[in-house]
């Protein structure tokens, strides 16, 4: 080997070794990020990633994972900047329009109508464009059904664009394309059909979030009877605690099936966990509830008084202990 070649090697050793080390810092960087976000450490993570960006101002990754930070706090403006960069630097990757748009709609609901006119526009330029990049962007179309059906139609609203989305959304997912037809006829008040697709969605699918939009559907048109009878149909088919909170609380709140209602709170709190979501202290509230509907008035006393000692500063909760010495 000659001096020359030698040392070309070499520097490409050095080359490789410096390149591995940074890539393996990126990564590492990365990973704690994503933990922090697991952790909801959502300013924690922002710090990292400003640190980061600032040393790798064209690392597509970093600049993505920081505009993720801003947004999980909801600095919007922040999270706008970072994304429109990753649409100048990537100009053909679906997913950083579709993150660009989705930051411009959130700031478009946090500010005036008249200044989100402008904001919205842009929005949905960006949707569109994540769109015609990938055929099979499923989340894109989401945000464009979503964004034709709550726009006035004087700035550029549509149901049958709409719609349009919804039957791309059925081509790529039947269950999204149900679900996406529930929603547009739930928001244009035509009740039969939504019921309709979304129970289509159930049959398709069957996942908990296709048993939960019928079950909010029901709620929203005051049909508590059909809510509960949905939500014992999900149980059938997952066995999640959760649930049975959900069919006491309904119970409680229009004062139906109040046995019923009483067995499930009384289950849930057998059975809790904290991956259950709502602490005890709201089940044993919706008992209280339950037993003042009852005229139960010391079961009610029992557990509205449970409820404030492991919740001390929910307001609901005193205020119907209020109602329960009244009976």
């Amino acid at each position: 080997m000659t001096i020359f070649e030698f040392r070309n090697s070499n520097m490409k050793f050095l080359f490789y070794l410096f390149f591995f080390s940074v890539a393996a810092l990126g990564q590492t960087d990365f990973q704690k990020t994503e933990k922090l976000f697991d952790s909801k450490q959502f300013t924690k993570a922002q710090d990292l990633m400003v640190s980061y960006v600032k040393d790798h101002p064209d690392d597509l990754k970093g600049i993505e994972l920081l505009g993720d930070a801003y947004g999980h706090q909801k600095k919007w403006d922040e999270a706008i900047e970072n994304y429109k960069k990753l649409v100048d630097l990537s100009p053909r990757t679906a997913n950083y329009h579709y993150k660009y748009g989705g930051a411009l709609g959130m700031k478009a609901l946090s500010i005036n109508k008249l200044k989100a006119v402008g904001i919205i526009g842009d929005a949905r330029e960006a949707f569109t464009k994540a769109a015609q990049l990938d055929p099979k962007h499923i989340d894109a179309r989401w945000a464009l059904v979503e964004l034709y059906m709550q726009l006035p139609g004087i700035i550029g609203g549509s149901k049958s664009k709409s719609l349009k989305y919804a039957d791309e959304l059925q081509n790529l997912s039947k269950v999204d394309g149900y679900l996406a037809k529930g929603y547009i006829y739930e928001y244009d008040k035509e009740p039969a059909l939504a019921e309709k697709y979304y129970k289509l969605a159930i049959t398709e699918g069957g996942s908990l979030n296709c048993f939960e939009k019928l079950t909010n559907f029901y709620e929203t048109q005051k049909q508590p009877d059909k809510a509960i009878a949905n939500m014992e149909a999900a149980l059938g088919k997952h066995n999640h605690n959760a649930l049975h909170y959900q069919i006491g609380k309904v119970a409680a709140e229009y004062n139906v099936q109040l046995d019923k209602g009483e067995n499930y709170l009384q289950l849930y709190i057998k059975n809790y966990s904290a991956e259950d979501g709502v602490p005890k202290a709201w089940a044993n509230y919706r008992l209280a509830q339950i037993y003042k509907h009852q005229k139960k008035k010391s079961a009610a006393i029992k557990y509205i008084d449970l409820a404030i000692t492991e919740l001390p500063n929910i307001q609901p909760f005193k205020l119907e202990k209020v109602h329960i010495l009244k009976i």
